[in-house]
């Protein structure tokens, strides 16, 4: 995995549940514009699966890669199960919904790191 990049997917998650976070508290539905944050996330989280995916066949890899691969694949489908949940919602919870999503996700790319890395889990 590449940190940076992981630590980039990071922040834009905080960032986009903190947006998130305001929508809610304004009462608004998420607009064309979550969705393309949605986009943005999700394009980085691919980007960092490829690289992922190509470093574990030349080699480099985690210790656990079933765990490692199932993490991946479920980051990389939350965001968009998340994302149609809310548009289909057409109030405040939709948005809440990206909420908790986006922060979720931030959590599973620090335990995506920590798999790589051969961090035990608790």
């Amino acid at each position: 995995m590449v940190d940076p990049l992981a630590y980039v997917i990071i922040a834009a998650s905080l960032g986009y549940a903190g947006w998130g976070l305001v929508a809610v508290v304004r009462n608004q539905n998420p607009r064309e514009w979550f969705v393309i944050g949605a986009a943005v996330i999700e394009l980085l989280l691919l980007v960092q699966g490829v690289v992922a995916v190509v470093m574990m066949a030349v080699g480099d890899g985690p210790g656990e890669t079933a765990l490692f691969v199932s993490y991946l694949i479920f980051a990389l489908l939350l965001l968009p199960m998340t994302l149609f949940w809310a548009l289909a919602e057409k109030s405040r919870w939709g948005t809440s919904v990206l909420v908790f999503g986006t922060l979720v996700l931030a959590a599973l790319v620090v335990r995506l790191q920590e798999i790589w890395e051969g961090v035990p889990g608790v």
